[in-house]
């Protein structure tokens, strides 16, 4: 039976308003952990499936960033105006919708055989996500107090991370027994179950106040970012100083530059710029955003590590990823604990370190190196990602006003996004710019030589083909080079993230007992 509506739509339970817990709190996390496992899980199965999908489309590596960065761009983008639409029109019905629209845009996907299809698909799914994400965040604010949420984000971490690790797993099984098509199609159980979760367990919320999508804002926002993940992938086979390269920046700039002018004459923005001028919420942005950035970088380049190079079937890749998986489970569920005991700041810079240690280690990856090598810095990348962003997310979340929750999680959630589509095209670029210049193809045919400089899978497949070892031999150094300069790069800016999150993020109290003190005193006044 459904449930009735949430009396109480505009406010946050707490001490002036209603003591006593929502009882039915539980519940609807159970419907948001079911709606973000699904996100969760295609994070990574689409990164498996990309080196069996290179070879079935004949895609190179631009055409695989894109069939990746079409559906952060449109998921990032469309997060802005998601918590309005969600305040306006009811969270639970919003959420509802961006999962039918993730379930019509993977039954795309799964009957399409060209790589420009699948980007579309793909631009579907992210719209539908955009809806998921950050409505999932912004109702925890609602039915959980400051003693209860980092419990709450820590459940719907937990199940994007459990998410993650079935991706390649599933993934990897159904690549090694069907076609391609089936990474879409799985969606359809997993949909079907969140759907049925959010109509039974989740109560409707909403803010009668709240404006209108600012049409204008969105087209800005969605141009501005496409015009920039453009230019950074397009820049490895055209050249930094190309002059389209170079207008595409320039547009991003110019568009960008107009979203932010106009949203600072808006009442009730949509990008709420003025949250970036709290300390406690910019800092701890800027650490989701860099960890976004390394973490999706990263499941990019790793799956064809893995595959071309190491020679794992999709399955047995799936498999190989489960180290970083299973460290970032275990520092998620151990970073809140810590965080309540030192603060949110040790823990944060904390994580970011590690990581950046991991990536240093990463970086000094060879060719003749097994995968024993491998899985140590990926358990230490996992460490370091979970202890950098379940105590930055809970405490970004505690620093919201209870009237911008909507537009605040919507922000919080577009930087994260954001971060993740740059890291896909700049460290893909960098590392196809990488590949490129190192792979000889000397005595090939101009279009064989053509083919393998797209991508190393693409190389193999013309070693293979011609019989030619030393092609598949340059093809994996030139690979391994290339990712070797994609996680240094991964490390410095982990490193840089620590810097800037253990100088400028403010020292407080631990956040739970800071805010149930702060209750306990409006209580008694």
């Amino acid at each position: 039976m459904s449930a009735a509506p949430d009396p109480r739509p505009a406010s946050r339970p707490g001490p002036l308003s209603d003591p006593r817990p929502d009882p039915r709190r539980w519940w609807t996390l159970a419907a948001l952990v079911a709606s973000t496992l699904v996100i969760g899980f295609d994070t990574t199965i689409l990164n498996i499936a990309l080196p069996t999908m290179a070879s079935a489309l004949h895609a190179d590596i631009g055409e695989q960033q894109w069939i990746v960065d079409s559906y952060t761009v449109v998921f990032a983008a469309a997060m802005l105006p998601a918590g309005l639409l969600g305040d306006r029109f009811g969270r639970r019905r919003m959420l509802i919708t961006g999962l039918l629209i993730f379930l019509t845009g993977a039954l795309i996907g799964a009957l399409v055989s060209t790589p420009a299809p699948v980007v579309v698909a793909r631009l579907v799914m992210g719209l539908g996500a955009a809806l998921v994400m950050p409505l999932s965040m912004a109702v925890l604010p609602t039915f959980f107090g400051p003693g209860e949420r980092s419990r709450a984000i820590a459940a719907l971490s937990a199940a994007m991370g459990l998410g993650m690790p079935l991706g390649p797993l599933v993934g990897g099984w159904l690549l090694d027994h069907f076609w391609w098509g089936s990474i879409f199609l799985i969606n359809l159980p997993l949909v079907a179950i969140a759907i049925l979760a959010c109509l039974f367990l989740l109560p409707e919320t909403r803010d009668p106040a709240a404006p209108r999508i600012d049409l204008t804002s969105t087209a800005l926002s969605v141009s501005g970012l496409i015009a920039l993940v453009w230019g950074l992938i397009e820049s490895p086979s055209r050249g930094w100083t190309h002059p389209l390269i170079l207008t595409a920046f320039a547009a991003s700039v110019a568009l960008l530059t107009g979203l932010t002018l106009r949203e600072r004459q808006s009442a009730r923005p949509m990008l709420d710029l003025g949250l970036l001028l709290r300390p406690s919420f910019l800092w701890n942005a800027v650490a989701i955003t860099l960890v976004g950035f390394s973490l999706l970088g990263l499941l990019f380049v790793l799956p064809q590590y893995l595959q071309a190079v190491l020679g794992n079937d999709a399955f047995g890749t799936g498999v190989r990823l489960l180290p970083m998986m299973a460290g970032l489970l275990l520092s998620a569920r151990a970073a809140t604990p810590l965080a309540a005991r030192f603060g949110p700041r040790p823990v944060i810079s904390g994580g970011l370190l590690v990581s950046a240690a991991a990536a240093f280690l990463g970086s000094r990856t060879e060719v003749g190196d097994g995968y024993g090598m491998t899985a140590p810095w990926l358990t230490i990348t996992g460490l370091g990602f979970g202890l950098g962003v379940v105590p930055a997310m809970d405490a970004a979340l505690g620093a919201l006003p209870r009237d911008r929750e909507g537009t605040g999680s919507g922000l919080l959630m577009t930087l994260r996004q954001v971060g993740g589509t740059i890291g896909v095209a700049l460290l893909g670029s960098l590392l196809a710019d990488a590949y490129s210049t190192r792979l000889d193809t000397t005595g090939l045919p101009s279009a064989a030589a053509d083919a393998a400089d797209g991508s190393v899978v693409a190389a193999h497949a013309v070693a293979e083909r011609l019989g030619d070892p030393h092609l598949a031999a340059s093809a994996d150094t030139a690979f391994v080079h290339g990712m070797d300069v994609a996680l240094l790069v991964t490390a410095f800016t982990s490193l840089a993230a620590a810097a800037l999150v253990a100088i400028l993020l403010p020292r407080t109290v631990p956040a739970d007992q800071g805010a149930m003190a702060q209750e306990t005193a409006d209580a008694r006044q």
